[in-house]
């Protein structure tokens, strides 16, 4: 039985579980999540507790159980404070901009890139134009849309352009002119 499993679920003030079938549902102040419960997992609503049990005759109920059980600590948490990721963008002359729920990303390409934005995630772009920050509920959007909205422009490693997460280093190298501090004069034709 996995320890992260084990652990129990508090429900908050102003959430409400329903556990039918084979889905989980939790309603809260910033929306409704709900989550299909995979074969060997039993979920029990007790109170103001969630209880996360694993079936023994099943091998990967073992697997799922604590993922199940962080899964849906996250949808309970998430409907009472929003997920929050924030993403930078560096390169001169890259930014974005908001209009509605698109995305306007000039990140070096010969056009603007457009993305959609689910309506379950909020965004601003701030005033410089070169941060994003997002909030949702759901955790696991959040953490899908960001990655692909950084899959855009990945960071380079030479000069560090690109779209990362606010905090990313990213491990730069050095380029073909440090390399060739050695060899001073050696290019030239063979006679």
């Amino acid at each position: 039985m996995s320890r992260i499993g084990k652990k129990l679920i508090n429900i908050p003030d102003k959430v409400s579980v329903q556990v039918q079938d084979a889905s989980i549902e939790v309603k809260g102040p910033l929306g409704v999540l709900a989550k299909k419960i995979p074969q060997g997992i039993t979920v029990e609503v007790k109170g103001k507790e969630i209880h996360v049990l694993d079936s023994a005759a099943l091998p990967q109920s073992h697997a799922l159980h604590g993922l199940m059980r962080t899964l849906i600590a996250n949808m309970v948490q998430g409907v009472v404070q929003p997920w929050k990721k924030d993403l930078e963008i560096q390169g001169v002359g890259y930014r974005a901009a908001k209009n509605g729920q698109i995305l306007n990303l000039q990140v070096g390409y010969s056009h603007p890139v457009n993305f959609k934005i689910p309506d379950i995630v909020q965004f601003n772009v701030d005033a410089k134009q070169t941060q994003i920050s997002f909030s949702s509920p759901d955790k696991e959007i959040l953490g899908n849309l960001t990655a692909k909205i950084r899959s855009i422009r990945k960071p380079e490693p030479y000069k560090g352009k690109g779209i990362r997460y606010v905090g990313e280093r990213v491990t730069r190298k050095a380029g073909k002119a440090a390399g060739a501090v050695g060899s001073a004069g050696g290019g030239g034709a063979k006679k």
